[in-house]
């Protein structure tokens, strides 16, 4: 499973073990028993990679080996790839833009999407710096 939590200037990308069902379960569970309020709805998430991150084609290709149609890679310009997942969004009211939005796909479209992005924010570190 991938989670992704969308702050109020970035995003976060994790790779999870514990099954989707699962996690969201236990995350109504936590809001029922202290009181907070959580709206759960099927959505659609997008983030950018860069165009020449090497391993970007192996995504491609893993994606359509196993006939993935929750991930959609689409070259938004020379400089950036806009990967876009289908799954599900949490937040604590419909209206607003920070939440967590988590997906399953295959293992190994997870692991390669999991790497590529944390090598892009290792890229964006050392060129930052």
């Amino acid at each position: 499973m991938l989670k992704l939590t969308y702050l109020d200037s970035n995003f976060c990308l994790e790779y999870l073990t514990q099954p989707l069902e699962e996690w969201v379960a236990l995350r109504v569970t936590l809001a029922l028993r202290v009181g907070k309020r959580i709206c759960i709805e099927p959505s659609m998430a997008s983030f950018l990679l860069p165009a020449d991150l090497p391993g970007l084609d192996s995504l491609e290709t893993e994606a359509r080996r196993f006939k993935e149609d929750t991930i959609t890679l689409c070259a938004c310009d020379a400089e950036y790839i806009e990967v876009s997942l289908q799954g599900t969004w949490l937040a604590s009211d419909t209206e607003t833009e920070e939440g967590i939005f988590v997906t399953t796909l295959s293992y190994v479209v997870e692991c390669l999407l999991f790497k590529l992005w944390q090598e892009a924010q290792m890229s964006a570190t050392v060129v930052g710096e």
